[in-house]
């Protein structure tokens, strides 16, 4: 008989999390996006988790969620503001089971919360489909720079469906 994967979970960002999270922010660069950015491009993007306590005081001021199985981290999302997602990386060996969708999933609900009408990301062009197939629209194509590498991404955006607090006024 086939053993039953394990449920994952959420929970809030720790600041001891910030080492975890930084080898799971390499490892989703290095591992999953060689299809649409290059050697140079994975190794500046990679290099913003080199500074591990800048990398954690971004992790800090942002509303952090971690995705975890048995215990684990395997993802983490974060929500900059009431309405932009800021981060949404996962660990390789996880990937295409959903966490990325639970993350995006539970920062639409607290974005909800927080009074947001829509959610904005500025989608790499490897998780592009992720935000595609939960209902975000892309609205505009952008280039950045990050260590001296041009990288391409979309800015997409979802309208919120209700975000309004339940029992309050409307």
């Amino acid at each position: 008989m086939g053993q039953a994967l394990p449920k994952p979970g959420l929970r809030p960002y720790l600041p001891a999390d910030t080492p975890m999270l930084a080898a799971i922010f390499v490892a989703a660069i290095e591992g999953l996006t060689g299809e649409d950015y290059s050697e140079a491009q994975q190794e500046a993007w990679a290099a913003a988790a080199d500074d591990e306590e800048a990398f954690g005081a971004r992790l800090a001021g942002q509303l952090t969620l971690i995705a975890t199985m048995q215990s684990a981290p395997v993802g983490f999302a974060s929500l900059k503001g009431a309405d932009h997602i800021d981060m949404l990386y996962v660990h390789p060996s996880v990937a295409g089971q959903g966490i990325a969708s639970m993350l995006v999933e539970a920062l639409e609900k607290l974005a909800a919360a927080r009074g947001a009408k829509s959610l904005t990301v500025d989608a790499s062009d490897t998780a592009e489909p992720v935000f595609r197939k939960r209902g975000f629209v892309a609205t505009q194509r952008n280039t950045v720079t990050i260590n001296g590498e041009w990288l391409a991404n979309t800015t997409m955006q979802k309208a919120l469906a209700d975000a309004a607090v339940p029992g309050g006024p409307s």
